[in-house]
């Protein structure tokens, strides 16, 4: 790294670690229950152990890490139980926050929904899993911006980057976007019709299915 692109030292090189150590792990480049050895990633980051040590330290209060006696810190491991109490979760949030963009959200922000269901529709159509699986992110991020519910906004997205890597599982399993491609159309058109019941019903019912889909 050069030397201008250094963190430099305290909080500075604290939220540096913290930030590449973070899209790391969401990105999965670093997998389920890789060590991660302090020294090793203060020489890949530029900064000191201790700030790698604290960036692991918030890293674990946010679910994505966890510390095992006498063997160092490792990335967390998410079970398919843990991750469907996670989704239960996510299913009552999802809704209030499908609800409120129904209500909340400005004309050209539902029209960004459409098209990114016409996006999704396109990538099914054309066999790009990936590209849906990135959609399908996109499109649960922007109802929860146009929500307005910014408590459930935080929430979930602690609650959503522990389950990066069941996400994407799922967005490579054969017919699972066929599948799913409904369930979201829905939720687009329930929130542009503006009716928050139908929108936080069609949003609990696609969570419905990602629960039995994590089961199988």
């Amino acid at each position: 790294m050069p030397n201008q692109a250094r963190p430099g030292t305290g909080e500075q090189a604290k939220q540096h670690a913290l930030e590449r150590l973070r899209q790391a792990i969401l990105r999965g480049d670093m997998s389920p229950a890789q060590r991660l050895v302090e020294n090793e990633l203060a020489e890949q980051f530029g900064v000191t152990r201790a700030s790698v040590r604290a960036a692991l330290i918030e890293l674990e209060s946010e679910g994505l890490v966890e510390r095992i006696r006498n063997r160092g810190s490792r990335v967390r491991v998410v079970t398919v139980e843990e991750a469907v109490a996670i989704t239960e979760c996510r299913m009552v949030l999802e809704g209030l926050c499908a609800a409120k963009a129904a209500v909340a959200a400005t004309d050209d922000q539902l029209a960004e929904l459409t098209g990114l269901g016409e996006a999704m529709a396109k990538s099914v159509a054309d066999g790009e899993p990936v590209t849906y699986s990135e959609l399908n992110h996109e499109l649960h991020a922007r109802i929860r911006q146009f929500s307005g519910q910014r408590t459930a906004v935080e929430l979930l997205e602690k609650l959503n980057a522990q389950l990066v890597r069941h996400r994407f599982q799922l967005a490579l399993r054969p017919g699972r976007p066929q599948q799913s491609l409904g369930e979201h159309l829905a939720m687009v058109e329930t929130i542009t019709a503006r009716d928050p019941q139908a929108a936080e019903a069609a949003a609990r019912a696609h969570l419905t299915s990602v629960i039995a889909a994590l089961r199988e």
